[in-house]
């Protein structure tokens, strides 16, 4: 008997297979580096993108997403559609679409990584709170905190007053990035928010482009840090979870389970 017929029967019924995670994409043209959730490298695992047209980073972050509800919400249908198992998006200020988007899809839905901070802070001792970093301080609206389930007296700070983050993936004056004044606006930020909030013991980035550089704000600030690539890997694993091999499949077999 082959190793084929060892399989059994395959059943379909979607466009795609393995890849049960899709990903709803702002339109944008700047820079993606690894890290960043739109570079496809970034993840352990196969994504599906679709990218929302007329969805720009300044019209969804600056303008609210005005308007897009409709747009994101037959996006997310079509990834379904083709195999998507679980929706995600890739901006964190889309936590306004969460309620929507999950009752429309009918599967799971983590629109902002602002949903971690609930999480995160179960985790610290007492006195400790967290802290977050967003791509804009001042676009981030009591709405965006309640629908991800943040406290609204969260203490937060922008990229705005930097020289290169805000104006490279808000404004997009350019397509070209200097990373390395990307990564100092960024550790700036993160400074400045320990430093005005001594009590902050964790920090979640807003930003879906912030991943490649949580690893040097850890380093800097000494807290941990979260970011849309642990919310997703977080996501993902519920979905697609470890096969432990042999002894689980037994335990089953011999009435444990």
């Amino acid at each position: 008997m082959t190793l084929l017929a060892n399989r059994g029967t395959a059943t379909g019924g979607k466009a795609i297979y393995g890849a049960p995670l899709g990903i709803l994409m702002l339109e944008a043209r700047f820079p993606r580096i690894p890290g960043d959730m739109g570079n496809a490298t970034t993840w352990p695992f196969p994504v599906l993108y679709r990218v929302v047209k007329g969805a720009s980073p300044e019209r969804v972050v600056l303008q609210g997403a005005a308007g897009l509800l409709p747009d994101f919400l037959e996006a997310a249908a079509e990834l379904v559609s083709f195999g998507a198992e679980a929706i995600t998006t890739n901006c964190g200020f889309l936590s306004l679409f969460q309620r929507e988007l999950a009752a429309h899809v009918q599967v799971p839905v983590a629109t902002s990584s602002l949903m971690q901070v609930p999480w995160v802070q179960a985790t610290l001792p007492p006195g400790k709170r967290v802290g977050v970093i967003t791509v804009s301080a001042g676009s981030l609206t009591p709405r965006h905190l309640e629908a991800a389930g943040v406290p609204a007296d969260t203490p937060f700070i922008g990229t705005e007053d930097g020289v290169e983050f805000f104006r490279v993936l808000i404004l997009g004056e350019k397509r070209d990035m200097d990373v390395a004044s990307a990564a100092g606006d960024i550790l700036r930020a993160g400074r400045t928010l320990m430093r005005q909030h001594p009590d902050v013991g964790a920090i979640v980035l807003e930003c879906t482009n912030m991943p490649p550089y949580a690893h040097a704000l850890r380093e800097a600030l000494g807290v941990p840090i979260y970011d849309v690539y642990s919310l997703i890997t977080w996501l993902h694993a519920g979905i697609r979870p470890r096969d432990f091999g042999p002894p689980a499949d037994r335990a089953t077999c011999l009435g444990w389970g």
